[in-house]
């Protein structure tokens, strides 16, 4: 019980700065800069794939409803010259 008293006072106390301590000397450096730069090119790099994924949806879609459309009408066309041919003509 002291042990976890003595963890949870440790951890919610506060760290106070040394005196000689210049917080404008610290800065990113190059590795702030490469991790940093890694990761926006990982995002940009996402949002192309994920572009072109849903563009090939898209097309691909777009393609389905063409092939059904064609499809039907295939299918539509044999009935309708059937029924051409079965009706008398009044001339």
């Amino acid at each position: 019980m002291n042990v976890l008293y003595t963890a949870i006072v440790m951890l919610a106390t506060t760290p106070t700065p040394q005196p000689n301590f210049n917080e404008n000397s610290v800065t990113p450096t190059w590795v702030g800069f490469a991790a940093t730069f890694g990761v926006a090119a990982i995002v940009v790099l996402l949002c192309i794939d994920m572009v072109r994924r849903v563009r090939r949806v898209r097309y691909r879609g777009e393609i389905r409803e063409q092939l059904e459309a064609e499809r039907d009408a295939a299918e539509r066309e044999p009935a309708e010259r059937d029924a051409a041919a079965e009706k008398p003509r009044t001339d």
